[in-house]
């Protein structure tokens, strides 16, 4: 469950660096990308419509990873060995990456479909902590 866990915050973070990679072109004669990287980014290009769809998965992967992370937690302490949690939590970390090439590649309803994919994941974490209810 560790590493499932380790992967899903990786894929946290690749996320968070992604929409920035995609901003609209630098204007001629203006300030290059390396020194807007470099300096306090107080007037950032726009982002491309890719650059928003990735922004998009970035917001969804904010509402979904606090309740992976309880998820995660609370089955490493009640039961560690619960091999439907460890199921649930490779779902998730699958589909949530098929959805991020999804979203950013702004395909409809099978990225929807996804991401139920991703929360049957989370659904399949939650069996083995009700059973452990006396």
């Amino acid at each position: 469950m560790v590493l499932v866990v380790l992967l899903v915050l990786a894929l946290f973070v690749l996320q968070t660096l992604l929409p920035n990679r995609f901003r609209e072109a630098p204007a001629p004669g203006g300030e290059s990308k390396v020194a807007e990287n470099l300096g306090p980014r107080d007037h950032q290009r726009p982002l491309t419509v890719t650059g928003h769809r990735a922004a998009r998965a970035l917001a969804n992967m904010h509402e979904a990873l606090p309740v992976f992370i309880a998820l995660a937690l609370m089955n490493l302490i009640v039961a560690p060995q619960a091999a439907l949690a460890v199921t649930g939590a490779w779902i998730f970390l699958a589909a949530r990456i098929v959805y991020v090439f999804l979203y950013v590649g702004g395909v409809p309803y099978v990225r929807t479909i996804v991401w139920l994919v991703s929360w049957v994941g989370l659904v399949l974490m939650i069996v083995p902590l009700v059973r452990a209810i006396p």
